[in-house]
């Protein structure tokens, strides 16, 4: 039966908000007492879940902006509204919102992945018809990676790092629920189970997304919103390599990589009649043979606006709250076509007229702006093809036997999609190694979410020196490595709720 699964196309409902509580029953989940009984009422809750991730607590807002904006890849400008200031000038408390809507968007995907599955195996038993127990399978599936993706999220997020199985046995992970209607369980797991916990959904997804390969073809899994067996590897390859276990991240994303349903997009050729290369292409229209899963956004039911804070555009002027960190815009050399396609210098409308490359990775879709008028929204993309190649090429360089050559030919890979003109592979030692990762990641994945939590894993801090009117507070910031606030603080209503046995992090104290 797993075996004969179906590429079926869902239609995603109109998103939802977050909820804090770990308790609460999805506002629009079917409630106990008429369950869910049939493939149709199993399907209207997965399509629930996918319109959840539309969240602007989610992909499409704080989840990506956040663990970015608090390092050091962009600044504060002079005048700027305080969107988001606290965590930029590192006042990092229990209590702060921001933190408090990404802690509660995921556990409230989680609820209704849990909510969901526990009523699979019912309707598993009362369903005879093949095609239904297909399309059945491939919901169970989707629903364990929904789940599995957002405690990944929490532990990236509101965990330490993870250096060993058996130090990760002593550390704190996080709240694991397997049941809607659980209770019990107010006391975070240990790091390891959690991500073991992680895993065990991801092996069974990955068993019930099986792909039937004589029934796809190469064109049906890219740029798609729909998990499928791929959007399972790619997730482990990340996780393997967060838990520091390089041969497991090479086996997963070498899967996706030789998959052969997924392409690097090229910087340098262009798209048809567009003007527009390829890779620029993606960013403007949200469409690209490198997307392995996007949140999917239509004209009527979207997400948040992921450029607004880089642009503040009033029709007139830009008054961006943030602009690039000038160390970071000069990591892209002459030829690196990814400069020019997310940055454009600006004159800014403040009084100090400040004029600055601004971030325009963000600035939104073409068709919602202009046939809508729906300004600085893009479809997330949670995983591209490129991380891939950057989870590989970092897992070959830290191996127990380094293979520095086939890391620098997946970078080499990489570069050859973006630059101008590149050819061969990237040298590689023991010496520079990270230094060159650290510094393919931050230009291949600027502002995507990744970069809080690169720091922590790789034990490095951080230093903000002032630059062209930045914000003074929070402009000359120095971070230690392996500072406490790496870790997000448990949010304090989590902690005060009744019946909460939740143990803090470092940060709340």
């Amino acid at each position: 039966m797993k075996n004969k699964i179906k590429i079926y196309l869902l239609l995603i409902a109109l998103g939802i908000g977050s909820v804090s509580c770990l308790d609460k029953y999805p506002d629009d989940a079917i409630q106990a007492g008429q369950a869910i009984k049939t493939v149709d009422d199993a399907n209207q809750a997965i399509i629930g879940i996918y319109a959840a991730f539309k969240d602007a607590s989610l992909y499409s807002g704080r989840l990506t902006l956040l663990p970015d904006l608090q390092t050091d890849l962009v600044y504060a400008v002079t005048g700027y509204s305080n969107q988001y200031g606290d965590l930029w000038r590192w006042n990092i408390l229990a209590t702060n919102e921001d933190i408090e809507a990404v802690y509660g968007a995921l556990y409230s995907v989680i609820n209704r992945c849990n909510f969901l599955l526990d009523y699979i195996p019912g309707v598993q038993q009362s369903t005879t018809d093949d095609d239904a127990l297909d399309k059945l399978d491939m919901i169970h599936g989707e629903a364990l990676f929904a789940r599995a993706l957002c405690y990944s999220e929490l532990i990236k997020l509101f965990c330490k790092s993870y250096e060993s199985d058996a130090e990760a046995e002593n550390e704190l992970g996080v709240v694991l629920t397997s049941h809607y209607d659980s209770v019990d369980n107010t006391r975070r797991a240990s790091l390891k189970d959690s991500y073991q916990f992680v895993l065990d959904d991801l092996e069974l997804a990955a068993e019930y997304l099986k792909i039937d390969e004589n029934s796809v073809t190469k064109d049906d899994l890219y740029s798609t919103p729909y998990i499928n067996e791929y959007t399972v590897y790619a997730l482990r390859a990340r996780v393997a390599l967060y838990m520091k276990h390089y041969t497991e991240a090479i086996k997963y994303s070498t899967k996706v990589i030789d998959s052969g349903y997924y392409v690097l997009s090229s910087a340098s050729i262009q798209y048809g009649s567009t003007g527009q290369s390829f890779y620029q292409y993606m960013w403007t229209n949200d469409a690209s043979t490198e997307i392995i899963w996007k949140v999917g956004f239509t004209p009527t039911s979207y997400g948040g606006a992921l450029g607004t804070i880089f642009f503040n555009y009033d029709y007139s002027t830009v008054r961006p709250d943030y602009v690039p960190a000038k160390w970071a815009l000069d990591l892209y050399d002459a030829y690196d076509l990814r400069y020019s396609i997310f940055f454009q210098s600006y004159l800014t409308g403040y009084p100090h007229a400040l004029q600055w490359p601004l971030l325009q990775k963000y600035w939104g879709n073409t068709a919602f702006m202009e046939s809508y008028n729906i300004r600085h929204v893009s479809m997330p993309k949670p995983f591209r093809l490129s991380e891939q190649y950057l989870i590989r090429a970092e897992a070959y360089c830290f191996k127990d036997t380094p293979d520095y050559g086939s890391a620098g030919k997946d970078l080499g890979t990489l570069r050859a999609a973006r630059y101008s003109s590149y050819s061969g592979g990237v040298s590689l030692s023991d010496r520079n190694a990270l230094e060159v990762i650290e510094e393919e990641r931050v230009k291949e994945l600027y502002m995507e979410g990744f970069r809080l939590h690169d720091l922590k894993r790789w034990h490095k801090g951080f230093e903000r020196k002032p630059q062209s009117e930045s914000l003074s507070n929070g402009s000359s910031l120095k971070v230690e490595k392996d500072d406490s606030r790496f870790v997000w603080p448990i949010p304090q209503n989590e902690l005060d709720a009744p019946g909460s046995d939740i143990q803090p992090n470092e940060s709340n104290k």
